[in-house]
């Protein structure tokens, strides 16, 4: 699994990681045909002047400055202006978990101490776990400077990149908020404890994609293809009655599992 090394800074403090995707793509993926005779749609990267189509190593960055008119940055002048400050990651301060919003975080990578980092590593992990406390850093990728979070668990350290409060939309539709009264509320309390149960990950399958395969399989099989049986959603009814039939379910359902 290929790694991105950098140094975690803080205070006169270095630690050596190494930080590895901590996601994989596993959805089924299906390429374009041309509908006529199933032939694949290729994408070419052609020169706007000559016409000529370009490999991987005829294709330089370029800034348009004015209209038309480019200046030409290469890879090692973009590496050269980083300070080492900006090669690392420095933590800037430290926050409560709960303080940010899941809607800051975007890539999250796994760290791991690289030689010589260990002690300094776990001690940053520890203490970040008895406080509960998450630290906030920034470095360099690639051009942009990234915000980074710090979040420690008890088996090692994830890194998660974040999103500048620029680059975060705001709410897009806001509603009325109708009146709730007490039992409602209370009986809403009752039915998300009943449904109360410890997070566990690997209960969770993607189905639909199950089915896709189950369909590519029965496509490549030349079998008839069998509609899915809809599912009864019922009548609309009554609030309060379908939070008590809510509950009545979800209580049955915690008995028998």
């Amino acid at each position: 699994m290929p790694s991105r090394k950098s140094v975690i800074t803080f205070g006169m403090v270095a630690i050596p990681i190494a930080m590895y995707t901590a996601t994989q793509d596993n959805d089924i993926h299906f390429n374009q045909l041309h509908k006529e005779d199933n032939s694949r749609i290729r994408y070419k990267k052609t020169c706007a002047h000559c016409g000529r189509e370009l490999s991987a190593d005829d294709i330089v960055k370029g800034f348009e400055y004015e209209d038309n008119k480019f200046v030409v940055i290469t890879d090692d002048e973009i590496e050269r202006i980083k300070t080492e400050k900006e090669k690392s990651i420095q933590i800037l301060h430290f926050a409560q978990l709960n303080q940010i919003s899941p809607v800051y975080y975007d890539k999250t990578y796994q760290a791991a101490p690289e030689t010589g980092g260990e002690k300094a590593f776990e001690l940053l992990r520890a203490a970040l776990m008895a406080e509960q406390k998450i630290a906030i850093g920034k470095t360099v990728i690639g051009t942009k400077d990234t915000l980074m979070a710090i979040i420690p668990r008890e088996d090692g350290i994830l890194i998660s990149t974040m999103f500048y409060a620029d680059d975060i939309r705001a709410l897009q539709k806001q509603y009325n908020k109708p009146a709730v009264s007490e039992q409602e509320l209370n009986m809403a309390k009752i039915l998300i404890n009943s449904m109360d149960t410890p997070f566990d990950p690997s209960k969770y399958k993607d189905e639909y994609q199950a089915r896709l395969r189950e369909l590519i399989e029965t496509k490549i099989s030349g079998k008839e293809i069998v509609a899915a049986e809809p599912e009864s959603t019922g009548k609309v009814i009554d609030l309060m009655d379908a939070l008590k039939a809510s509950v009545e379910k979800a209580q049955k359902e915690k008995v028998t599992a």
